[in-house]
């Protein structure tokens, strides 16, 4: 093990044809068209985290909970905590209090129903609570949600709070919120937490970063990433822009060898294990 630290692993659980990075192409109304993959890539990845003793977050979407109720109870069964995504990869910055407090308790409702947990974690769709909605906290409290992970303190062209808190803090309105990792480099947040950033930089760097973050911050580290990284034969989405393009398909083949090096290197439990959430 390269730390001592127990490190919270998390996995975003929807499918290729709900990512943000696709929005202007892909209407919601029309996922019922595409050929899901989200059931057959978590449940390998199930696989995976048996194999390496390690359990997990699964913050998960409702509509993929409602369309693979199974799954869900399987995450549960294995020991795995289900915690919500919201229900349809809306943006919480895109929606008005009525609207969000509905998503994210239909997600809820749906997550219990199919898991027989009860559902204390939220992370918001691309990190998507920032100055301009805080009142989300409010409602996840309401809620019944005792953390968040929901900010990146990043810059960041889709999401990013540079200038809130890095670490784990306790909101005034009464829950805990856990950022997504990153380093201080050049007086700069330079973000390590998983995806993209994961995928595009080679591993042996990743593991330097992390460990970097570990002995200098002297603090839990989170990974996040979704099923459809570890799956090179998706299907391609037409019509989306380079850059979308290059964000979600780079490194798809050694995505699966990267992460279960992770799982090597590195000592996981969940989110609400590791940042002891009561």
């Amino acid at each position: 093990m390269s730390s001592i630290i127990t490190n919270a692993m998390t996995v975003d659980v929807e499918d290729y044809f709900h990512v943000s990075a696709f929005d202007q192409v892909i209407d919601p109304k029309d996922w019922s068209n595409y050929q899901p993959t989200v059931d057959y890539n978590t449940r390998k990845l199930l696989d995976l985290f048996s194999r390496h003793n390690t359990k997990a977050t699964f913050f998960i979407l409702g509509w993929v909970a409602q369309a693979f109720p199974e799954l869900i109870k399987e995450i549960a069964d294995q020991g795995h905590e289900v915690a919500s995504h919201g229900s349809n990869h809306r943006r919480a910055t895109t929606q008005s209090p009525q609207e969000l407090e509905l998503d994210i308790a239909t997600s809820i409702d749906i997550l219990e129903q199919a898991s027989g947990q009860k559902v204390t974690g939220y992370r918001a769709p691309s990190f998507s609570i920032n100055k301009s909605n805080e009142w989300a906290f409010e409602l996840l409290v309401k809620l019944g949600i005792k953390y968040s992970s929901s900010t990146y303190p990043i810059e960041h062209d889709l999401y990013g709070t540079p200038d809130w808190p890095r670490f784990k803090y306790w909101r005034d309105e009464g829950l805990w919120e856990i950022p997504i990792p990153t380093l201080r480099i050049n007086n700069k947040n330079t973000g390590i937490g998983g995806g993209g950033y994961f995928r595009l930089y080679p591993y042996f760097l990743s593991k330097k970063r992390i460990n970097k973050f570990l002995s200098t911050e002297k603090q839990p580290y989170s990974f996040y990433f979704h099923p459809w990284e570890i799956d090179p034969n998706q299907p391609r989405v037409k019509g989306a822009s380079f850059t979308s393009n290059v964000r979600h398909y780079i490194n798809l083949a050694s995505m699966e060898n990267k992460i279960e090096r992770l799982l090597k290197d590195f000592q996981w439990s969940s989110m609400h294990s590791v940042y002891n959430i009561k």
